[in-house]
């Protein structure tokens, strides 16, 4: 069952120097239990995508499309129903939880806050045994329930994080830059974990990074956005192994492979830097950086076409990259 789907869907910023497209049409269905990845460099659009699903933009952006979540399209919501949406259909674990958590509050107070805001029948002390419960669930003791947040490590703030939006028990959870800051070994706890809850709880799971190598081991599908749009998108483990997109190769090429010892060496990386969302070039938007690009990528922006079983990738190079 589709927990999310979006329609065509563009977020215009409004600027001094004119309308800025953070993200220019783009598709996708998340269904319950599965893990999605959305990858890309900074500014590619992928949490302003992720911030539709809540209605978080500011106020000056313009938003098209559908967003349909559990069927009923957000955009055209009444804001009564977007805020009994958010943390009981749908929830966000944002990035960096040393400015998430509130310094001065105690944890279990800050847990309780959504739980006595949505469930009219909650107590204070129904809210505390629900609090202990999801520190359980995170892999959290009941004691942290009573510390405050710089009593803890980053790996336990991002767990409460977690806990956090898991607290009213939405169907739909979006996790911006998890394991931002976190050493390696917590990152693989964290990620387990997102995972564990996903499947264990039957909820649809989007995990935003710019690690297309941690998606790749975590996530059934990914998509790689640049300028806004979707690149490539498919299998997890096959957009990372097998990459169609140039972008999507330069990206997998930054991240060395166990056993494969020439990985090691840093690669030449991309010329230039992304652009800027309100200067696009003509044609294909990747094409002042491509290594492969030609005259003909100029003429027009190219489509997500067929690179292999449920493998899809905007690039005229497609064809041919699946013969070699």
């Amino acid at each position: 069952m589709a927990i999310l789907e979006m329609r065509d869907v563009h977020v215009t910023y409004a600027s001094e120097e004119g309308p800025v497209p953070a993200v220019r049409g783009v598709d996708l269905t998340l269904d319950s239990g599965q893990v999605l990845g959305i990858a890309g460099e900074s500014g590619c659009g992928k949490s302003t995508l992720a911030s539709t699903v809540l209605r978080l933009f500011p106020s000056d952006a313009t938003v098209t499309g559908e967003v349909l979540l559990d069927g009923e399209d957000v955009l055209t919501m009444k804001w009564g129903q977007v805020r009994a949406a958010r943390w009981a259909k749908a929830s966000v674990v944002f990035q960096g939880a040393l400015h998430s958590l509130n310094p001065i509050q105690r944890i279990n107070k800050q847990l309780s806050e959504p739980i006595l805001l949505h469930d009219k029948n909650a107590t204070p002390e129904s809210a505390r045994a629900r609090v202990v419960e999801l520190l359980e669930q995170v892999g959290l003791p009941a004691r942290l329930a009573d510390a405050y947040p710089h009593q803890m490590s980053g790996g336990q703030k991002q767990r409460i994080m977690i806990a956090l939006a898991l607290a009213c028990k939405p169907q739909l959870l979006i996790a911006d830059e998890p394991t931002t800051a976190l050493d390696v070994m917590v990152q693989a706890q964290v990620l387990d974990l997102l995972q564990e809850i996903a499947r264990d709880h039957g909820l649809a799971l989007m995990i935003i990074s710019h690690d297309l190598s941690v998606l790749a081991t975590t996530c059934d599908r990914v998509m790689v956005m640049y300028a806004g749009k979707v690149v490539e998108t498919g299998p997890g483990n096959n957009v990372f192994r097998v990459p169609q997109h140039p972008y999507t190769r330069a990206l997998s090429a930054a991240f060395p492979t166990i056993g494969d010892h020439t990985s090691r060496f840093a690669p030449e990386g991309l010329p230039g830097d992304p652009p800027f969302p309100g200067e696009l070039a003509t044609g294909c938007p990747f094409r002042p950086r491509c290594p492969e690009a030609e005259d003909a990528c100029a003429e027009a922006e190219p489509e997500l076409r067929p690179a292999a079983d449920e493998h899809l990738a905007a690039c005229i190079h497609v064809s041919s990259a699946v013969a070699r």
